[in-house]
């Protein structure tokens, strides 16, 4: 076992695991850690633990200190840094008449590099672009094209069922989903009800299919083709919907409904 402790980046960005070493740290603390592109500020979203060295991709780097005031005053700075970066990105990318979508700026911690995200419809040649900036800005430039999914996230909003995006209220990564997911929860494969508001297919089509495979082991309680009876009456088992536990039944009358399967008793 490894004692590590997760720092975050970002508003619900990926949590990576470092080596808290002898710090006492606390959830929300905000820290200074060692990463690959240099010294950054984070913030512990795990408190330190014991994590299996399977689970951990080491060497983990070091949680150098917790961030004192002049740390945070350079972190406010920074932020306005890159607030200016992307003023100064509009204008350059207009001047290069490049269809590019600004999205975000920020600074290392150093303020040696900058990176700027950005979104575009396809591949775009940026070269001239980065000289333009670098001269300008008299730093280091880095632009970066980022999904339409990570643009949703960053701006947040509501999900057609009414409540926060769930990449901008708690998802950290973004894992696959596929058309077959709809597919399987018997849903319309309109474009317009299984998308979200990126334009991509519902994350929360991916939580469902992992119910519906969870759920695929229940066996059904009565088999399709037993007569039963239903508060509507009596007819014959035609299907089973596992995921809501809803039998359908054909009634004597031709019409064909679905009975929580409780309220459904097979006929004696």
């Amino acid at each position: 076992m490894t004692i590590v402790a997760g720092i975050r980046f970002k508003d619900k960005g990926k949590v990576y695991y470092f080596d808290p070493g002898e710090l006492s740290l606390k959830r929300g603390d905000k820290v200074l850690v060692e990463t690959v592109k240099g010294i950054e500020m984070g913030v512990v979203d795990i408190e330190p633990r014991d994590v299996p060295e399977e689970d951990l991709v080491l060497p983990l780097k070091k949680v150098l200190h917790l961030a004192g005031e002049e740390d945070l005053a350079i972190a406010r700075e920074n932020e306005a840094k890159a607030s200016e970066a992307m003023k100064i990105a509009a204008e350059k990318i207009a001047h290069h008449g490049l269809e590019m979508r600004l999205v975000d700026a920020e600074y290392t911690f150093d303020g040696s590099r900058v990176t700027i995200y950005f979104t575009a419809d396809g591949r775009v040649d940026f070269r001239e672009l980065v000289k333009d900036l670098a001269s300008a800005l008299r730093t280091r430039v880095e632009l970066r094209q980022i999904g339409v999914r990570d643009e949703a996230k960053f701006y947040g909003g509501l999900g057609p069922c009414g409540r926060e995006l769930c990449c901008a209220s708690f998802l950290s990564e973004f894992q696959p989903v596929s058309i077959r997911m709809a597919k399987e929860q018997n849903l319309p494969l309109n474009p317009s009800k299984i998308s979200g508001t990126c334009g991509r297919l519902l994350c929360c089509l991916r939580f469902e299919a992992e119910n519906l495979n969870a759920e695929r082991g229940r066996e059904m309680p009565i088999e399709v083709g037993a007569c039963v009876v239903t508060p509507a009456g009596e007819g014959k088992v035609t299907g089973y919907n596992k995921c809501k536990g809803l039998l359908t039944v054909l009634l004597e009358d031709g019409t064909e409904s679905e009975f929580p399967e409780e309220e459904v008793d097979e006929k004696k």
